[in-house]
């Protein structure tokens, strides 16, 4: 983690102490999506890191593009019951990027969501965090007056619909 600017650093151990102070012990799930993949998936990369520093047991996926029932199928499943690799402590954190994470259908299972955004996308209404990644030297926590939102704001699509 030696890569990191002063900045993304004190940024991802904000993040990290608000998802630990509110999920601290168990089998936990992070979910990090965006409406670009790398940066999401860079970020997912970092907060697991910042996390295992932390002394968490961290396991770190990248799901790409999945739908409900495969999400549940191939990682949230194994994760819950320790069948999936290098899960099998009960005090395990699953650190998930991937897309359609944080749609309706799927973001209940997750304790803590991270939504990456750049440029002129709009923040995700139904997460923990926005961050604002356009500078990913110097990511930012974004607020926003989520009211002025439409509801589908954040729901991907499958390729078909």
């Amino acid at each position: 983690m030696d890569g990191l600017s002063e900045n993304r650093r004190a940024l991802l151990e904000s993040v990290a102490t608000e998802f630990l102070q509110n999920s601290w012990r168990g089998r936990r799930l992070v979910a990090v999506e965006g409406g670009s993949d790398a940066p999401a998936a860079r970020f997912a990369d970092d907060v697991a890191a910042i996390l295992a520093e932390r002394g968490e047991r961290v396991v770190r996926r990248s799901v790409g593009d999945v739908d409900e029932a495969e999400l549940r199928r191939g990682t949230v499943e194994p994760f819950r019951t320790g069948a999936l690799p290098g899960a099998d402590g009960d005090d395990t954190v699953l650190v998930v990027d991937g897309r359609r994470l944080l749609n309706d259908a799927v973001r209940g299972i997750w304790h803590f969501t991270v939504w990456t955004l750049a440029g002129d996308e709009l923040p995700h209404s139904g997460v923990n965090v926005d961050v604002d990644v356009t500078d990913e030297s110097s990511p930012k926590r974004y607020f926003y007056d989520l009211c002025k939102l439409p509801p589908s704001v954040g729901e991907r699509r499958t390729a078909s619909a």
